[in-house]
């Protein structure tokens, strides 16, 4: 299984490097060197907000988090970094990213509350996403004169959304065990136990997703502020970008709108690891449409990927003081589980 992941994983990096030599061939070699060039040292910036994003995710993931359990931020922010390295270079992408996170912390928070908050924080995250994709598409979908083909996809992803919120909505009325059940439907009849087991900590999960908001109303404001703050910080960031590029600060909405068509192309080609090529080549078709010229979104995406490529060697960094130092982290384990009695 793993070699055939593996497998996967190094042929759509393949097909995403052709895809990107392509793309700058096609928009002229030259002049995305100028473009970079152009940019400069404003890249430390650009990379400073990517920090600042993955900031409002951790803050968000602490206060999905039930007392009397706590995480360190600088913990939480180092998980997120870890968690997002992963998911980016492997062609699974959020299914081994997420679940990495909280692997992580264990060492500094009980790994149940850990994975149910950051569900929890993912299924927010995975709201407020989906709402600014909707909102983007309706700006490009009005202001532009779109090719069938996007106009289309604008029109998939605006119905998407209104059908993830109804979905949402009538989850949190009706709270179903979907999960659960299904998990004791297809179960076999030799792992029927085992499977039961899990079934009952997965409705847990269930549970406690359901009941978040009536658990936490006093920290929502913080957490859609944390998770609003990531999206702002993600407009803010391709504005500076084509400050750079052009000498003069661009319109907000054209950012606003460059940056959910970064969100809807990082949702649909998650599996591609790093998004080589397809972020570059995607970028550049939008760019184009909306009159800024391909290369400046091939430019974009390049850019985005060195952001992207700087806090995956941190990520990398961290990960490998984290696996020589499984001693120190059973130690603060012991500490923390110490004072969460004496909290008791």
């Amino acid at each position: 299984m793993r070699r055939r992941y593996s497998l996967a994983g190094i042929l759509t990096a393949a097909a995403g490097l052709a895809l990107l030599a392509w793309v700058v061939e096609y928009v002229g070699a030259a002049q995305v060197v100028a473009d970079f060039r152009q940019v400069g040292w404003g890249i430390v910036a650009i990379v400073a907000i990517g920090g600042l994003r993955f900031l409002a995710r951790a803050i968000a993931w602490r206060l999905c988090l039930d007392p009397p359990h706590r995480l360190r931020l600088a913990d939480a922010f180092a998980a997120v970094v870890c968690g997002d390295t992963i998911g980016n270079v492997t062609p699974l992408g959020p299914l081994v990213g997420e679940p990495a996170k909280a692997a992580f912390v264990r060492g500094r928070v009980a790994l149940g509350p850990a994975i149910t908050a950051l569900a929890i924080e993912n299924v927010l995250y995975t709201l407020s996403a989906a709402a600014m994709i909707a909102s983007g598409m309706v700006a490009l979908l009005f202001l532009f004169e779109l090719p069938a083909p996007i106009r289309d996809v604008g029109e998939i992803a605006i119905a998407a959304t209104v059908l993830l919120f109804a979905v949402a909505l009538w989850l949190l009325w009706r709270q179903p065990a979907l999960i659960s059940r299904t998990l004791a439907i297809v179960a076999r009849p030799d792992r029927a136990s085992r499977v039961q087991r899990h079934a009952a900590r997965v409705r847990e999960l269930e549970a406690q997703i359901y009941t978040f908001v009536s658990r936490h109303r006093a920290a929502l404001p913080a957490i859609a502020s944390a998770e609003i703050g990531f999206h702002a910080l993600g407009v803010g960031e391709v504005f500076l970008t084509l400050w750079l590029l052009y000498g003069a600060p661009p319109a907000l909405l054209t950012a606003f709108i460059l940056e959910t068509t970064n969100r809807l192309i990082t949702v649909v080609f998650r599996f591609v690891p790093l998004r080589l090529g397809v972020d570059e080549a995607a970028t550049a078709l939008f760019t184009q449409v909306i009159g800024l010229g391909a290369n400046i979104g091939v430019t974009l995406g390049i850019v985005r990927k060195a952001r992207v490529l700087a806090w995956t060697i941190v990520g990398g960094i961290l990960l490998t003081k984290e696996g020589l130092g499984r001693e120190w982290g059973t130690e603060r384990a012991d500490a923390d589980r110490q004072m969460t009695r004496k909290v008791q």
